[in-house]
């Protein structure tokens, strides 16, 4: 794989750029109009020269804050959906003025977690953003914050922004944030140094993460930028993480910033947002056998092997697969519910068709909505 930045970012013609609220907004939490029309020049700039661009954009919960008359994020999920309420329109409708400068119509996609893992909503959401790109659109993407509840969110927009850029097949991944690249520790600290490409997990071993930003108006910190690098280029995508002020360098293949090279080939993209956008809303605990033939011989999860439920959930939720010992071996969406399965487990699908009627004879999790973990 290649390190060379402009021959990556010359190569790329659909590329995905994330920025942070504190990129776009005043530190009373309002939208910056003149930093949002210079992150709109710089992408209008790539789109004029050929390359799709899809703009995953924080800053809705920011931009609804001073319209509120509140001067923080607030910590309670309903009024952080409130927020979102107010400023989404707000920030939409700023974008959609400033890349009509340029000539170029946006559209907005709002996502939510089952948008992406529940196969109709993907195939819906999936055939939308081919048809925005398609018609020449900037998707301006954002997590549905308003509906979104505290278990079905994706949680910071640095990994929606890798599962989007998987999503869309992207060729290359840049995240912007107030910080101009990762550094082997605290930026603000003397002797700290700026990391210009990391190729494997080997070059982040000596590398100190802080936590996450202060700026009391985001989520992310340079630890979640990291952990989406990690997603992205483990599903085949480079990555450039840099400053949002050096945007334009990051696009146009300058050596800004760090570089994170991809790792690993694609994979089916709903397996990614499984893995990732998703937390298992109950276990289910498997015998011996059950195990090797979900993580050995790729087999779907049927109820002669699991031995123990736990949790509330309906059927099409994430649940975590544990092995015998409770070690975490997978992921899957279930077909029951889960007052449904104490009466199945350790019964054949013949057994369970004979008893109980057709539609019990399936499995647990189908093995195309299973995914292996860690």
């Amino acid at each position: 794989m290649t390190t060379d930045r402009s021959a990556l970012v010359g190569g790329a013609r659909r590329v995905v750029v994330k920025v942070g609220s504190s990129s776009l907004t005043t530190a009373a939490g309002g939208i910056d109009p003149a930093r949002v029309r210079r992150l709109v020049d710089v992408v209008a700039a790539s789109r004029a020269a050929g390359v799709e661009m899809v703009l995953v954009s924080s800053g809705a919960i920011a931009a609804g804050l001073a319209p509120l008359g509140l001067s923080k994020r607030p910590s309670g999920l309903a009024a952080q959906q409130a927020a979102a309420s107010v400023g989404q329109g707000l920030l939409a409708h700023r974008y959609q003025e400033e890349f009509a400068r340029h000539g170029i119509v946006t559209g907005q996609v709002l996502l939510t977690v089952d948008d992406v893992t529940r196969r109709a909503h993907y195939r819906n959401a999936h055939q939308t953003f081919a048809k925005l790109l398609e018609l020449g659109v900037v998707p301006i993407v954002n997590e549905n914050d308003t509906v979104a509840t505290s278990e079905i969110r994706f949680g910071d927009n640095d990994r929606l922004a890798a599962l989007v850029a998987h999503f869309v097949h992207a060729d290359l991944l840049v995240l912007l944030s107030d910080v101009d690249g990762l550094y082997d520790g605290p930026p603000s600290r003397s002797g700290s140094r700026l990391i210009p490409v990391v190729r494997s997990e080997e070059d982040l071993a000596s590398v100190t993460i802080g936590a996450a930003g202060s700026s009391g108006v985001g989520t992310g910190g340079m630890t979640t930028k990291v952990d989406a690098a990690r997603i992205a280029t483990g599903a085949g995508i480079p990555v450039v993480l840099t400053s949002a002020d050096q945007a334009s360098g990051a696009l146009t293949g300058a050596e800004v910033g760090t570089l994170f090279t991809a790792t690993g080939k694609r994979r089916p993209t709903r397996l990614l947002w499984l893995a990732h956008a998703t937390s298992g809303q109950g276990t289910l605990t498997l015998d011996a056998g059950a195990v090797r033939a979900v993580v050995s011989r790729g087999a779907s999860l049927l109820p002669a092997g699991i031995t123990g439920v736990s949790g509330t959930f309906v059927a099409g939720d994430a649940v975590d697969l544990l092995d015998p010992d409770g070690a975490r071996v997978a992921r899957g969406l279930v077909n029951f519910d889960a007052e449904e399965l104490p009466a199945l487990l350790g019964r054949s699908t013949s057994e369970l068709k004979t008893a109980l009627g057709a539609a019990y004879e399936r499995e647990v999790i189908h093995r195309d909505d299973l995914v292996l973990l860690g």
